[in-house]
């Protein structure tokens, strides 16, 4: 990684996305800061800035051709090239039960977590393949290995964007566009305190009893394991989901 080197880093508004934002900037990378929370996506640009990174921010929905289109453009016209992209724009969705949840709902979260992220690969990877390649990481969830009550549309999205990444690295490895996953545990980021985890002290408790670490993540642990997937110390990993759960899984 260099400063010729460029990220599209989605979902950059917190959380995950902002902190690999930072992590990319602070490799010297070239980023392009991507979301649909405009002051939130500028607070990031800003973190940034103030550390002498480049930055470039683009307002997109993910599940939006036509923003996807424009974010891609936009970097390429800018920076010239796209080396990296990580896959981090995501929904958590309602909680209910599988013949409860509404269609509206589930239609949004997987045009959100599984389409976004199609669309986002369909768009970048001919930008990558005419600079010579470059790398891949989508940010699934532990709930793309298993399942979890209540959560039926979060839980196919991201067993499904497994499965697309798998099929990509396939598709591209040999091309020079290496496609990787990390699966994340339950992190401390505004999606869970959207939904009450980390707001309230007995739920948040009973999440962390499920890690045998015996704590949640932080977005920064996260970060690291994404820069690291694209970089040149991970060069012959490629279709490998990495688990950073905190020993969730291994119950």
């Amino acid at each position: 990684m260099n400063k010729s080197s460029v990220a599209i880093i989605t979902g950059a508004a917190s959380g995950i996305g902002r902190d690999t934002a930072i992590a990319f900037s602070g490799k010297g990378v070239r980023v392009t800061v991507s979301d649909v929370q405009e002051e939130k996506l500028q607070e990031t640009a800003q973190l940034i800035e103030e550390k002498g990174g480049e930055v470039l921010t683009v307002r997109a929905d993910v599940s939006n051709e036509e923003d996807v289109k424009s974010l891609v453009t936009e970097t390429a016209d800018r920076f010239g090239r796209i080396d990296y992209l990580c896959n981090n724009a995501g929904v958590s969705g309602e909680l209910n039960s599988t013949a409860d949840y509404t269609v509206e709902e589930w239609d949004k979260v997987i045009n959100v977590n599984l389409r976004g992220q199609w669309l986002c690969m369909k768009y970048a990877i001919p930008v990558m393949l005419s600079n010579g390649g470059g790398a891949i990481v989508n940010v699934t969830s532990i709930l793309g290995s298993v399942g979890f009550e209540n959560a039926p549309a979060y839980v196919a999205a991201k067993h499904g964007l497994e499965g697309l990444t798998k099929t990509a690295s396939i598709e591209y490895s040999a091309k020079g566009i290496r496609v990787n996953s990390v699966a994340p545990g339950f992190i401390e980021t505004p999606m869970l305190d959207k939904a009450g985890i980390t707001t309230d002290p007995e739920t948040k408790q009973s999440i962390v009893s499920l890690h045998p670490i015996g704590r949640l993540g932080k977005p920064n642990e996260i970060a690291d394991a994404i820069v690291w997937l694209c970089s040149e110390e991970a060069s012959f990993i490629t279709g490998h989901s990495m688990l950073a759960d905190g020993g969730y899984t291994s119950r």
